[in-house]
């Protein structure tokens, strides 16, 4: 019996993302920032240079599963909105090479320490974003 070969195409994960589907499939699509209904995890880098590359001006949930939040190059903040009306602002610093798993349901966002690569794997279903407001 002769193997069939294989012919694989680099993927550029900063022009595309990868969706890890249901049925064990995984293919190269456009990265979704907000809500998808394809049932796919996405994986997905970026190369931020300014806050406004990773809406830092904007709250981002997702419903439906958890979020791993990669540092792969750079530094980042992370911030979780307070759970309650009296609560405050928790924040977890990376640095290169670390993560965080966001909860599910947790409205968080990101701001820049420094110009950075950064990696996402999460179920963009119900993926939501809100203007987030500042009070003095």
């Amino acid at each position: 019996m002769t193997a069939t070969p294989i012919t694989a195409t680099p993927i550029d994960m900063f022009a595309s993302a990868l969706h890890f589907h249901p049925d064990g499939g995984v293919r190269a699509a456009e990265r979704q920032m907000t809500n998808s209904d394809s049932g796919a995890w996405q994986i997905a880098t970026f190369h931020v240079e300014t806050d406004a590359d990773v809406h830092a001006d904007h709250w981002e949930m997702h419903p439906e599963a958890e979020e791993a939040v990669c540092c792969l190059t750079g530094g980042i903040r992370l911030h979780f909105r307070p759970t309650g009306p009296n609560g405050t602002e928790e924040m977890v610093q990376l640095q290169a090479g670390t993560a965080v798993i966001v909860p599910r349901g947790r409205w968080h966002r990101l701001e820049l320490d420094a110009p950075s690569d950064l990696m996402s794997i999460t179920l963009r279903h119900g993926t939501r974003l809100e203007k987030r407001t500042v009070t003095r």
